[in-house]
């Protein structure tokens, strides 16, 4: 453990945040996501809610501001203006890091994103919908 490091990010998922460059894009998804069927580096986080990774993953990843949709979600299949709970709580942790609010891609595009993602974090969120993509920004000076 480390002091000022939320507790959810393992050793190799802290190596894989730092490994990141910016516009790399990691997949936080849920426990019926096909993750090791579409993962290059997967992380398995079981017994984990979707929505405690994002704060963790958060705390320490910038989002890209220099593209329109750094925070993606996947739209519910057959009715694409239905938010999920479990959409609406990424909402509200983005906002709390004064993050946008996460676009919606249909569900397709959406494994295709995480199939070209840096990484995927396998969470065991139960809750339908509970995957959310996120694009690295870049670290500024302090």
């Amino acid at each position: 453990m480390l002091r000022g490091i939320d507790p959810l990010l393992t050793p190799g998922l802290l190596h894989t945040l730092a490994a990141m460059g910016h516009g790399d894009r990691i997949a936080i998804v849920d426990a019926n996501f096909p993750g090791a069927s579409n993962a290059r580096l997967l992380h398995e986080l079981p017994g984990i809610d979707a929505g405690a990774v994002l704060r963790a993953v958060l705390s320490l990843l910038p989002l890209d501001d220099f593209i329109p949709d750094p925070a993606v979600t996947m739209q519910v299949v057959g009715d694409a203006d239905i938010v999920p709970e479990a959409v609406r709580d990424f909402a509200t942790i983005l906002a709390a890091h004064d993050g946008p609010r996460p676009a919606s891609v249909e569900r397709f595009a959406f494994y295709e994103l995480a199939k070209s993602a840096f990484a995927i974090v396998q969470t065991g969120e139960t809750r339908l919908y509970g995957n959310i993509i996120l694009a690295k920004g870049v670290i500024k000076q302090f």
